[in-house]
């Protein structure tokens, strides 16, 4: 089965969220076909998440799992050392007083 281009995949979560009225931004555009993908959820009380994308080796299945949280500054400052060692990566930030990120969605892990 063929994948999504990343720059597909975020045009398409975008959406979603926009549909919501979740605030989304890309700050960091990274590899249009095949670029990783970090989430920033902040809450708008100085906390954060940041997600990464994690495949299952055993199984191919792709799951979101959480990077890092915390104080918002020790986030923005771990996806710049992300950013260091992976130029081609994307960097979404959303913000949501809810916590919403709807990456736990059908159809977002694939």
């Amino acid at each position: 089965m063929s994948r999504l281009t990343t720059e597909f995949w975020v045009a398409a979560y975008r959406m979603r969220l926009q549909a919501l009225n979740i605030p989304v931004y890309i700050s960091a555009q990274g590899d249009p076909t095949a670029g990783a993908v970090l989430v920033k959820l902040s809450t708008l009380d100085g906390q954060a998440k940041v997600f990464h994308r994690r495949v299952d080796l055993m199984t191919g299945g792709r799951s979101w799992d959480i990077l890092v949280e915390g104080d918002e500054s020790d986030c923005d400052t771990s996806i710049e050392k992300q950013r260091h060692f992976d130029p081609d990566l994307w960097v979404i930030e959303i913000e949501d007083r809810q916590g919403r990120h709807c990456l736990e969605e059908p159809g977002l892990s694939d």
